[in-house]
């Protein structure tokens, strides 16, 4: 299956360029023209590399870049800024916010495809990632399964998806706003609202019966999943 691109560029003529570039290497290419579509699409479509102008429209590709690292089902996506801002300062801001890579415009074709390649070689995950076990829980992500005490239990998107989202934080807490960004894409937007959070939270916790108190309630401010023993 072919890795995805998000190219968020809104000038036309330099998106073809980086479009023309990643397809020599065999990597389809998604179109975003401003910082709010292109957060939408990261959530929604999951693509394996974010390419990111800075200068962008309606949200800056900096902002941009930061929102996707403060969000839990994202925070590990492979980044590389691709900017016309040049100096080292604009290089070593793009990457203390979380950029993989920074990459000058103008640029050469080598160069890009040669920062790509180094960018998903570094982030390229285990070919089979192993199940996490959290007593009787078991969660495998490649599978989309859940089983507790070796029966499977049948969790919606949703649901699915919040789990992840708490358990990819490392016990530490998630605020409501934080899952309902975590969970844009499981779901059409009037199947889930920070208001539901609660619900299907709730419905989840039913679910994981004897392992329900490792879903942990942060009144006032959201959720947390305990993955001690």
């Amino acid at each position: 299956m072919p890795l995805t691109a998000l190219v968020v560029e809104d000038d036309p003529s330099v998106f073809e360029t980086i479009r023309e570039t990643l397809e020599v290497e065999g990597i389809d290419c998604l179109g975003a023209p401003d910082g709010p579509t292109a957060l939408e699409m990261v959530v929604a479509r999951r693509p394996d590399l974010v390419v990111l102008d800075v200068k962008l429209p309606g949200l800056s590709g900096l902002e941009v870049c930061r929102r996707i690292r403060q969000n839990p089902v994202t925070s590990r996506l492979p980044i590389i800024i691709v900017s016309a801002l040049g100096a080292e300062a604009d290089h070593v801001r793009g990457l203390e916010i979380g950029a993989d890579d920074y990459v000058s415009k103008p640029f050469g074709v080598r160069e890009l495809l040669a920062r790509v390649r180094a960018v998903l070689r570094r982030s390229a995950p285990p070919a089979e990632p192993s199940p996490w076990r959290f007593g009787g829980l078991e969660i495998d992500v490649g599978k989309r399964r859940v089983t507790l005490h070796g029966a499977p239990v049948a969790l919606t998107r949703t649901e699915f998806g919040l789990l992840e989202a708490l358990i990819r934080a490392g016990g530490q807490g998630l605020s409501r706003s934080q899952l309902l960004a975590a969970v844009r894409g499981y779901a059409k937007p009037e199947e889930i609202e920070s208001r539901t959070i609660d619900v299907h939270l709730g419905r989840l916790r039913a679910k994981l019966g004897s392992e329900a108190p490792r879903l942990v309630t942060l009144r006032g401010f959201g959720y947390r999943f305990d993955t001690g023993a």
